[in-house]
């Protein structure tokens, strides 16, 4: 008996100091670590335009409104509803309480107003986005929760406004944008996710917001590390020294089927390879810059170029078959806004060859081609040296363009080379690429005459110094078109007179090759769900709803809680379980919105 009974009151002090309330022991911090090979142009929000710095700016910044993760509808940003006037001329956008600056400062509607009317009257503020602000009248916050917008003409982008709203406390101390680096950390946001260190060319850290309006990501710290080539992300997602890689070329995707600890995504990407033409580059002003062959302002080369060059076998062999055939700007994925052009640039070497002979290019003695101004045709071609697809369709660029009598040198430089040259109008051909929204304007716009920078290089974002009346005016025309069967026949139209102009050679739509550690994140969103992508979407749900294993279907909290669950039984499962779930409830991306 005296056995049993100091049995009974051992058990029950042990049941009594376990569900005492002991200090929890310190948990490891949780990262996810992310490979890049694009080098960040800018931190600034107002002037960045690489797909690897936007990204960074998303992270930091919300937008007024933001994209659904499953169908890319508009949802809920730092506005959380709009209405629009019977004339679609005034928007009013409403901004509650309660959503915060990192820094503890309270989000209002004249955060949203100081940020427009910066890029209105600030040229350079305007650089990646000013699009978007370019028809605005007036912008006002009438109060704190309050913001009206008044257009110059109906805007049909209200709802897809991509410009990173700043802080106006910290933004209006800013004198210089231009040369303002936004480097110091932690930098004050309204993301998901607050910088914390940067070292160009070499990582970004970033730690979990713990106080963003949607609740705290899942995980502790967020890190980007810049790997020169796709290669070297590759391995070093192999040992498990990344968690998460994107823009891998088809051997590398291949290499990774069946690896213990890693899921592949494949999934029809929104991004497009493309080879630009310089086919006169010029200020806003009109003003030329840059040394371009004078040769391709021609329409007559562009075209032969275009006809040189087999898109089929670049897919092929180049892409491994994991891309679509390239026509213009905007990809298969946006099935309503994409061009199938007619008459389509057949691939007929013969055709392109005849072209130019009729068009008095004459092939001299060593087989180069001479202009009729007596100039022979060779052309430098630029690419990034953190695509593996640059040097690769270089070469079948070379090959193909000497078939037609035209010298190609190609040159593998840095991003932030390349993005020089390019500005610059330092070029005769680039490769380039871009991302594309779920409203088809911005990308327009890279086309217009307005979107060329100024002398200094900013002011503008322009993808091919392409400068074209008739083109700008259906551009007009689409923007301020509300009714969904016409806009899309003037975003249709607008394409074709690209197509057939040639600024560039759309080559193809990559498929999205990512993988992930799955032994270290259980799940990502992917954009849009089903069959979507985890980086580079519109938006920043991969990230902000990665699911680390530890965490993924159980509490988060100290080991103390998970012994409780075992020795407490049914009661603290019951209540641990119930709080666990009303939890998740509101960090899962998937149940957001």
């Amino acid at each position: 008996m005296g056995i049993r009974r100091f049995g009974a009151v051992t058990a029950a002090m042990a049941l009594v100091v376990l569900l005492a309330p002991t200090p929890a022991p310190a948990q490891q911090a949780v990262t996810l670590r992310v490979a890049i090979t694009q080098q960040v142009d800018s931190l600034n929000p107002f002037l960045s335009i690489f797909q690897a710095g936007t990204e960074v700016g998303r992270l930091m910044y919300d937008y007024l409104t933001a994209y659904d993760v499953k169908d890319q509808r508009p949802v809920e940003g730092l506005a959380d509803r709009w209405e629009s006037s019977p004339d679609r001329l005034t928007w009013t956008f409403h901004v509650p309480e309660g959503k915060k600056w990192s820094d503890g400062q309270p989000i209002t509607a004249r955060d949203a107003a100081f940020t427009y009317n910066l890029m209105m009257r600030d040229e350079v503020a305007a650089t990646a986005n000013g699009s978007f602000t370019a028809t605005f009248e007036s912008v006002t916050a009438t109060d704190d929760r309050t913001l009206v917008i008044r257009t110059k003409q109906p805007q049909a982008t209200m709802l897809a406004l991509d410009v990173p709203i700043v802080p106006e406390h910290v933004w209006s101390e800013v004198t210089d944008i231009g040369e303002y680096r936004n480097d110091q950390t932690p930098v004050v946001g309204s993301g998901p996710f607050v910088l914390t260190e940067y070292r160009a060319n070499e990582f970004i850290r970033f730690k979990a917001n713990k106080d963003y309006w949607r609740g705290a990501p899942e995980y502790d710290e967020l890190t980007f590390t810049y790997y020169k080539t796709s290669d070297a992300a590759v391995q070093a997602l192999g040992k498990g020294e990344v968690d998460l890689v994107n823009r891998m070329g088809p051997a590398q995707f291949d290499s990774l089927e069946d690896k213990e600890g890693i899921t592949r995504n494949q999934a029809q990407g929104r991004r497009f390879n493309e080879l630009v033409i310089n086919s006169g580059a010029a200020t806003n002003a009109g003003q030329p810059i840059g040394d371009g062959h004078p040769a391709l302002k021609d329409v007559v080369v562009r075209r032969a170029i275009a006809k040189s060059l087999d898109l089929d076998a670049i897919i092929e062999r180049v892409n491994g078959g994991y891309a679509q055939r390239g026509t213009g700007p905007i990809p298969p994925v946006f099935g309503d806004y994409h061009l199938k052009p007619e008459p389509a640039h057949p691939y007929d070497p013969a055709a392109a060859n005849a072209d130019l002979d009729r068009a008095g290019y004459a092939r001299g003695a060593d087989g180069i081609r001479v202009s009729p101004e007596g100039r022979r045709m060779e052309l430098r071609l630029l690419g990034h040296a953190s695509r593996a697809y640059d040097e690769q369709t270089g070469e079948f660029v070379k090959r193909s363009l000497a078939d037609l009598g035209i010298a190609v040198d190609v040159q593998i430089v840095s991003d932030n080379q390349l993005n020089e040259s390019s500005t610059a109008g330092t070029f005769d051909l680039v490769f380039s690429g871009w991302g594309t929204n779920p409203d088809p304007d911005f990308i327009l716009s890279l086309h217009t005459c307005g979107q060329r920078p100024n002398a200094d290089g900013k002011g503008g974002t322009t993808d091919t110094f392409f400068c074209d009346p008739e083109y700008d005016a259906l551009y007009a025309r689409q923007r301020a078109e509300f009714d969904p069967a016409k806009r899309r026949e003037l975003v249709l139209e607008m394409q074709q007179r690209f197509y057939d102009q040639v600024p560039a050679v759309v080559l193809g739509y990559d498929n999205a090759l990512e993988a992930y550690r799955s032994d270290k994140f259980a799940s990502f969103p992917v954009q849009p769900d089903p069959g979507g992508v985890i980086m580079a979407q519109n938006g920043v749900w991969g990230y902000y709803g990665a699911t680390p294993v530890a965490t993924a279907g159980s509490d988060t909290g100290s080991n103390t809680g998970l012994v409780l669950g075992v020795v407490g039984g049914a009661l603290v499962v019951l209540v641990g379980g119930v709080w666990l779930m009303g939890r998740r409830r509101g960090l899962r991306a998937e149940d957001r919105e």
